[in-house]
């Protein structure tokens, strides 16, 4: 089955040609592509719906500004939809000043302290990237227990290996109710491994101290009415060439397109 992706890019910089070689070489992905903020008139109801599924790597809105009015409009008329939704790596890190941004993914990262489902937290580390001197996290992945026969970890049960960059956050989301764990990483979640948090103010950053972090690095989410799934992994090469992350990509928005993945969400 073919599913019709819109894929949401822009603010951040990757390697293109690998990274839409995932989409090209798959003939069940039908792509288009649409870079941040053009993307906002794309996600208005009327221009998404003969969408399947929404997948975002854009990385907008970090200088802490607020969502245009009607781009917060938008999106919650997308999850209101039940269209279904994939977010990979630094789109989790996106719209620090839209709070419901971080409903639709449930993620726990952030790019300075604050508070996240009501604990104080600290500022998120990273470990990789382009910019990074230590280098990507080298890792495997592996389904977590209650992912047991569910469709986004089909043909990698066994898990995979990647080398990609990787964040360190705290494990409060891991708790909500809404949130279904699918892979975890072997790597140590621990703050010797990872760099403080690289847009918090310097004597923020002096300070850092983070406990140990998370090790799921892809979940399923219910958001209103929408199947998300969001991974913290896909930053670059170690990932696009990677035969287990095309697996999860293709398996991910797959799944948030059907039937089944809109009756989990609603239910």
């Amino acid at each position: 089955m073919a599913v019709k992706v819109l894929l949401v890019t822009k603010g951040h910089g990757f390697n293109y040609n690998g990274f839409y070689s995932m989409f090209d070489d798959n003939p069940e992905l039908l792509t288009t592509q649409v870079e941040q903020p053009a993307a906002q008139v794309l996600l208005r109801p009327e221009n998404v719906a003969e969408y399947d599924a929404v997948c975002f790597y854009d990385m907008w809105g970090v200088d802490f500004s607020p969502a245009p009015e009607e781009y917060q409009q938008s999106i919650a008329a997308l999850l209101e939809s039940g269209k279904g939704i994939f977010l990979m790596n630094h789109a989790l890190v996106q719209w620090p000043a839209f709070p419901a941004w971080r409903e639709v993914h449930g993620a726990s990262f952030l790019l300075r302290e604050g508070e996240v489902y009501g604990e104080l937290t600290p500022g998120s580390g990273y470990r990789g990237g382009g910019a990074d001197p230590r280098g990507n996290v080298l890792g495997k992945v592996t389904p977590d227990p209650a992912a047991a026969g569910h469709p986004v970890v089909a043909g990698i049960e066994d898990g995979f290996d990647v080398q990609d960059e990787l964040y360190l956050v705290s494990k409060v989301f891991e708790s909500a109710p809404d949130v279904l764990p699918l892979m975890r990483t072997d790597f140590p979640m621990v703050q010797e491994h990872f760099n403080p948090p690289p847009m918090a103010p310097q004597e923020e950053k002096d300070r850092w101290v983070h406990p140990e972090g998370s090790n799921l690095v892809v979940w399923a989410k219910k958001s209103v009415n929408s199947p998300v799934v969001a991974t913290y992994l896909g930053d670059g090469p170690g990932s696009y060439e990677s035969e287990g992350f095309r697996r999860l990509l293709h398996n991910a928005l797959h799944w948030v397109a059907s039937e089944e993945a809109r009756a989990w969400a609603a239910s």
